[in-house]
């Protein structure tokens, strides 16, 4: 079961943007997902959309993200990732909802 770290998340001050219409999720993408473009095709969604965050490769053969912004594009990069890009085939995506903090200023493949 996947953990959750909203518990961890502790805010001292108000947020800057609404939580109502802000998002943040954290993504795990299991399948053919390396060497087949997914990070950029993402990240080059992710821009298209006004997103911000980072993608990473991990050693397990899964792909790592964490996505920021408007509530509406948040749900929408989460059902591109379910397809991936034309070359990939996505197994599973694993979808972790996190506090919004606006934490990034844009979109990085790490």
């Amino acid at each position: 079961m996947p953990t959750n770290f909203m518990t961890e998340n502790v805010r001292t001050h108000p947020p800057k943007f609404s939580e109502e219409k802000f998002r943040r999720v954290h993504i795990f993408v299991s399948g053919r997902v390396q060497g087949v473009f997914f990070r950029r095709s993402i990240k080059n969604k992710a821009v298209k959309l006004g997103l911000t965050g980072w993608v990473k490769n991990l050693a397990d053969g899964r792909v790592e993200a964490v996505f920021e912004g408007d509530k509406d594009k948040i749900e929408e990069i989460i059902m591109w990732a379910k397809r991936g890009s034309f070359l990939a085939k996505v197994e599973n995506l694993e979808v972790i909802r996190e506090n919004y903090d606006g934490e990034f200023q844009s979109f990085k493949i790490i």
